[in-house]
């Protein structure tokens, strides 16, 4: 009986003992410690930005927005809600000097007032904008876009041989490298680059001295062609124009006369 018991009491320790074992694998260790620091708060104003894409030469508009914008990053040039709190409405008659896009902060350097006038605000210091007539078959079939760069080519009669019965043209490139400002009215391509009426007038972005020669060109010329660059060729300096149509070949005290489409010179009084 003792032996039993015994057993029984050892059965019983045996079990304690597993269950014991068991309950302590089952404990979930408490979760590490998460020491957060707080971060300071980022200081922000209010600027004028862009909800939406603006093209050149488009009314501003609704397109403008106040955001929220970090103080730290704020550039010369924004405008700010709290020192141009009527600015918003101020500046939607503006016209967008250059493309803008959605999301940029607006600078009054990328408008023209309301009223103003737009070629005059694009042109260079020191440049003239001269308009000239074209055609599809002389301006590279219509692909010619604003902001591309062409050479000018003059061509005429030959009047020299006209009496000897000879017949024949003279060409010859009389500007090159030029910048187109627009095609008609149209001072920049379509959202999808291209052009869907060919135009009638091109106009150029010229020097002083340019404007004289496509001035007396137009006189003389049958034809004037547009001849489309490479963008490759944009930065190459342009050299060999027809300067000799406005300056005398360098002679001062001369002046030019046209007539039935050749140039002579006369000395001028001083």
């Amino acid at each position: 009986m003792a032996s039993s018991r015994v057993l029984i009491l050892g059965v019983a320790v045996a079990a304690a003992g597993g269950a014991g074992y068991v309950a302590k694998n089952m404990v979930v260790p408490p979760p590490p410690k998460v020491i957060v620091e707080s971060q300071p708060a980022i200081a922000v104003t209010e600027v004028l930005a862009l909800s939406q894409d603006v093209p050149m030469g488009a009314v501003v508009g609704d397109s403008i927005a106040w955001q929220e914008w970090p103080e730290d990053n704020v550039s010369e040039g924004f405008v700010l809600k709290s020192s141009e709190p009527e600015a918003l409405e101020q500046l939607k008659e503006s016209v967008a000097r250059v493309p803008m896009f959605a999301g940029e902060p607006l600078r009054r350097t990328k408008l023209i007032g309301g009223g103003q006038s737009f070629m005059s605000s694009i042109l260079p210091s020191g440049k003239k904008a001269v308009a000239t007539q074209i055609a599809a078959d002389t301006s590279a079939g219509g692909f010619i876009l604003p902001n591309d760069y062409v050479d000018v080519i003059m061509t005429r009669r030959n009047e020299s041989q006209a009496g000897s019965g000879g017949g024949g043209y003279i060409t010859e490139t009389i500007l090159k490298n030029i910048r187109v400002l627009a095609i008609d009215q149209a001072i920049q391509e379509d959202e999808e680059g291209r052009r869907v009426k060919v135009g009638e007038t091109a106009t150029l972005e010229l020097t002083a001295q340019q404007a004289e020669i496509i001035t007396v060109a137009q006189q003389m010329a049958d034809r004037l062609t547009l001849a489309l660059r490479s963008v490759a060729d944009a930065q190459e300096m342009a050299d060999g124009e027809a300067d000799y149509l406005v300056s005398g070949e360098g002679r001062r005290g001369t002046v030019k006369i046209i007539k039935a489409g050749e140039v002579s010179e006369v000395g001028a009084r001083q």
